[in-house]
């Protein structure tokens, strides 16, 4: 990186809220369906203890024109779809599932001797894939690439991610709407990292401790924007954990209602017929 890169620096900020969805089922969200974090819509994160009995679940429910990633740090998340696809994610494996033109789909998580703590990030399809055929796929913790340098951790879910100093990996989701890419950060106490990354969007949502960013500090809960520029500093004084979201914008009109995210409203209306009408996951 040339020495006169530009530090990224916050442009916006938003704090996670409570809520629940499905089955009673306690999360933390984050959304914005009106374009200010395009191609990304909304990330939830579940926690429960380990002795929690009643977490609830999602039953089936129908989907179309988005992509959801969900990652599991402990405990997980079973699923089911009409396609057939039936599997379970643990800890440190993630699951992606785009939507296209329409899956219904049911998801039932489970704690482990840790407990639960996992998170579901919606990303927007472009127009011209709102439609599309979908499609599954299931990642395993093995399979995510890892940058290590002394007190810090960068482990690759999707997309490229560049250090500072020239070093890369890529993530095995290849295919994240949006050009996405996703990554997770991990600082011990006095840890820090400095990466290298052009994208037009670029999050950082801080799930655990506190971290600076560009000696600006951002707490637990709290999701950040960051302006443009090349080079993003990253330390943390005690130690934190956070998701790193990186996309190119689709720049396109959105239409949200429940678990569809089109276009114009026509298309919700034409999603919500073909789910009465039973004709929603037709070719």
């Amino acid at each position: 990186m040339p020495a006169s890169a530009t530090t990224r620096r916050i442009a916006r900020r938003l704090s996670s809220q409570p809520s629940q969805d499905g089955d009673g089922v306690a999360i933390r969200r984050l959304h914005d369906f009106g374009g200010g974090l395009d191609p990304f819509l909304m990330l939830d994160e579940l926690e429960a203890a380990p002795d929690d009995d009643d977490i609830g679940g999602f039953p089936p429910h129908p989907h179309r024109g988005i992509q959801t990633l969900t990652y599991a740090l402990r405990g997980g998340l079973r699923h089911e779809d009409h396609l057939g696809h039936h599997s379970s994610i643990g800890a440190g494996d993630a699951q992606w599932m785009h939507t296209g033109r329409g899956i219904i789909h049911g998801e039932t998580p489970f704690t482990d001797d840790g407990g639960l703590h996992a998170f579901q990030l919606w990303l927007n399809l472009a127009a011209r894939d709102k439609l599309s055929t979908p499609t599954y796929r299931d990642v395993r913790a093995a399979e995510m690439p890892h940058l290590a340098r002394p007190g810090a951790e960068l482990i690759a879910l999707g997309g490229d991610w560049r250090l500072a100093d020239g070093e890369a990996i890529r993530g095995p989701l290849e295919a994240l709407a949006g050009q996405g890419a996703m990554a997770h950060l991990h600082l011990a106490a006095g840890g820090a990292l400095a990466l290298e990354n052009t994208a037009t969007t670029l999050l950082v949502f801080v799930f655990d401790g506190r971290l600076a960013i560009a000696d600006e500090a951002v707490s637990r809960g709290e999701l950040v924007r960051l302006g443009p520029g090349e080079r993003l500093p990253l330390a943390s004084d005690s130690g934190a954990e956070a998701l790193l979201l990186a996309g190119e914008p689709h720049g396109e009109p959105i239409a949200h209602y429940g678990p569809f995210v089109m276009n114009h409203r026509h298309e919700l209306e034409q999603a919500m017929r073909d789910y009465r009408d039973g004709t929603f996951t037709a070719p």
